[in-house]
């Protein structure tokens, strides 16, 4: 027993479904199909023929739907109009023949997915067969006065179908129900709808007009086929150049935004490395003025040229951003290999000859670059673009020509003006005064403990700035909820309370109007976020959470219990810590929590005896 535990534990997830995935669709093709091939008469023999050859004629013309790498054939219909014709064991007597053929004519794909692949034909047909004779469907010629059995049979062929390679997706990529819905319900749904009337179509044409049936059947799906695959060559040269940069050739700035959430996307479910290139030519204005615009577009396309020649065949893609900007996806990569990669590109570029280097400052053609990796707690795509803004900002300021990774020389590049950046904002708190005295009361309150708390938790500068000022802000879209609710006395109702949220969204759309105020954004926008996922407006849950906001989450919820407010009752200092200790966990990150009751228990020591 040992061993076999050993041995599961050892085992890919995805191998072990296949090897129970095969098992299952084998076991299922000898209990229905129990060898019929030897009690089939003449006529039955030609049928298997006839069918088995309009399997693989349709298998043939395989076309490919969106998006990039589906596939699909018609043959799926020459397996339910054997369902509908002679019923689910004869439909198997068809499907074995035709794997063979398969398996020894398509030696590329590896042996164990023609497997894989019979067994889930075979499981589809089971399936379907089943659902056609439990909703009273009686093999033979088309019912028309009962149809059904036949609809009842496809949506049993299709979902099994779904649920078989969706849970592959799952064990192999953990990406199973996008993937389901993305590639199996959304784009195929159409196709087995005409899976469906093919069926039916072939049902009536073979019953009635044998093998003339059959050909004019085959007739019709070839040029079906033949359709979709036109189709599809037509939507692949659309999708392109909806995403292609004209000028340089790379792709858009549209198809970046698409890319830079389906890789946050995976980078975060699985937790692999992805950092974000953003670089700008430098002194392209200069050269732009120069030369003029025709040239200057030259200059882009031959940026174009480089980035797309120096990315091919890894996992690095290059898109235009927008004027000479240009960005560069790498998943895979941590910080420091896209540092590395990113240089070796500079100086690559730096040896680069191209007609008019001299007017550069550095007499060659250069770029500057900041780089950022994925952070955990990143909740916005646009967090990482914003890092990676940064350094590059920081990297020009350099004198050009160099590349800079977000976070390592962080003190250098923001400067600090706090009392200043205080000033402003307590300008904009003092409308509370006359609208609601509580909240600026406990906006300067939360704002002292924030100044405590970046002392013990030894924050660098602009960590410092950004936790105070967070917390000097955070309720700040408090000013748009009617003065009416923010001094109501009674108990607010639901629908009053949902008012009371938004302001976590009104107060981040005003940060958003002044550059200087970005960074403060999270800290206003998720300091109702619980460390159970039940906070809002996100649900964020643990280490989603930028780290901070989870410390300000307690700090401003601890000042709201001991503080007197309109919608509910004061607690003093040890029931709020009692609160904190039992919502730890739930509500609270644990060791901030812990390092908070530390604090304020020390510093009302050290109040008592002053």
């Amino acid at each position: 027993m040992n061993f076999i535990r050993n041995l599961i534990h050892k085992a890919d997830r995805s191998s072990m479904y296949v090897v129970l995935l095969s098992c299952a669709g084998i076991g299922i093709f000898l209990y229905l199909n129990k060898w019929s091939y030897f009690r089939l008469s003449t006529d039955e023999w030609v049928m298997v023929y006839t069918m088995l050859g309009a399997a693989l004629i349709l298998d043939y013309f395989t076309f490919q739907i969106p998006p990039k790498g589906n596939q699909q054939s018609m043959d799926s219909s020459v397996y339910l109009a054997c369902i509908f014709m002679f019923g689910g064991a004869f439909s198997l007597s068809v499907l074995l023949p035709v794997s063979l053929i398969l398996l020894i004519k398509d030696r590329k794909l590896a042996w164990w997915k023609h497997i894989v692949n019979f067994s889930i034909y075979s499981l589809m047909i089971a399936g379907a067969a089943s659902v056609f004779t439990w909703t009273g469907g009686i093999p033979g010629a088309l019912d028309g006065y009962n149809l059904l059995p036949y609809f009842a049979a496809l949506a049993a062929y299709f979902i099994i179908n779904t649920i078989t390679l969706g849970m592959f997706f799952h064990f192999s990529t953990k990406d199973a129900l996008q993937q389901m819905k993305r590639v199996f319900v959304t784009e195929s749904l159409l196709v087995y709808l005409c899976t469906l009337i093919l069926a039916l179509v072939l049902t009536i044409l073979v019953v009635h007009n044998g093998v003339l049936g059959l050909l004019l059947y085959l007739s019709l799906s070839i040029l079906l086929s033949h359709a979709f695959k036109q189709l599809f060559v037509m939507y692949q040269s659309i999708e392109e150049k909806a995403n292609t940069d004209q000028r340089t050739g790379l792709f858009n700035h549209s198809h970046f935004e698409n890319m830079l959430e389906s890789e946050l996307a995976i980078a975060r479910s699985q937790g692999t490395p992805l950092s974000l290139g953003l670089i700008d030519i430098d002194d392209f204005k200069k050269y732009n003025d120069r030369f003029g615009h025709l040239q200057g577009d030259s200059l882009l396309a031959l940026l174009g040229d480089f980035l797309n020649r120096k990315t091919d065949g890894s996992n690095v893609t290059a898109f235009r951003y927008g004027g000479e900007e240009f960005t560069l996806l790498m998943p895979g990569m941590d910080l420091d290999q896209a540092y590395a990669f990113m240089n070796k590109l500079r100086k690559q570029l730096n040896d680069t000859p191209f007609e008019g280097v001299e007017v550069f400052p550095h007499g060659c053609l250069s770029f500057s670059a900041g780089v950022a990796r994925y952070e955990v707690d990143m909740y916005n795509k646009s967090q990482l673009v914003d890092q990676a803004d940064k350094a590059l900002y920081y990297a020009k300021k350099q004198g050009k020509n160099n590349v800079h990774r977000h976070g390592s020389n962080d003190g250098m590049e923001h400067e600090i003006d706090l009392v200043q950046d205080v000033r402003d904002i307590e300008q904009q708190l003092n409308l509370f005064r006359y609208k609601d005295m509580d909240t600026f009361k406990h906006s300067k309150r939360v704002y002292k403990y924030a100044l405590d708390l970046s002392e013990l938790l030894e924050l660098d500068n602009v960590e410092k700035r950004n936790f105070v000022l967070g917390a000097l802000i955070h309720d700040i879209g408090k000013l748009e909820i009617p003065w009416s609710i923010l001094n109501k006395k009674e108990k607010l109702t639901a629908e009053e309370w949902e008012t009371i949220k938004g302001h976590v969204t009104w107060g981040k759309k005003m940060a958003m109007t002044n550059e200087r105020f970005a960074d403060l954004i999270p800290y206003i926008e998720l300091h109702h976020e619980r460390y159970d996922g039940a906070g809002y407006p996100y649900g964020l849950k643990g280490c989603e959470i930028p780290r901070l906001c989870r410390m300000l989450t307690v700090i401003d919820s601890f000042d709201a219990m001991t503080t007197e407010r309109p919608y509910q009752e004061t607690k003093n200092m040890g029931e709020a810590i009692k609160e904190l200790q039992m919502c730890s966990g739930s509500q609270f990150d644990p060791e901030l929590a812990e390092l908070f009751i530390r604090y304020i228990q020390k510093r009302t020591v050290q109040q008592q005896m002053v």
